[in-house]
């Protein structure tokens, strides 16, 4: 029996519960890894497009094949790739978004049909 009662700040002894540790914890490096493919994958397909038009469904396409990949590494791969891939996916999502209803405000035209 101690003395006197332990404030806490120094816990002696053993934790009261077991503590889990993830086995493969998510890192930095693939995080920015999984974010600059990402940007070269979105940057080649938007360049495909000759239009406003064309970029945004080349972007479309190539964010939804991001995300399909993201969802296969976050299940069975490397979780930091696919939240890096999901961040700058929808950043470029975000970014083709803006540049329609722009269009579409200063024009009054739908411009994806």
């Amino acid at each position: 029996m101690m003395p006197y009662n332990p404030s806490g700040l120094f816990p002696s002894g053993r934790p009261p519960r077991p503590t889990y540790r993830e086995p493969h914890p998510v890192g930095g490096a693939s995080v920015a890894a999984g974010a600059i493919g990402t940007i070269a994958w979105l940057g080649l397909f938007g360049l495909l497009g000759r239009s406003l038009a064309g970029y945004a469904w080349w972007t479309l396409l190539a964010a939804g094949l991001a995300w399909l990949a993201a969802l296969v590494l976050a299940r069975y791969g490397d979780r930091g790739a696919a939240a890096g891939i999901a961040i700058v996916t929808a950043g470029g999502l975000s970014i083709v978004t803006a540049a329609v209803v722009t269009r579409w405000v200063t024009s009054g035209d739908w411009p994806l049909w």
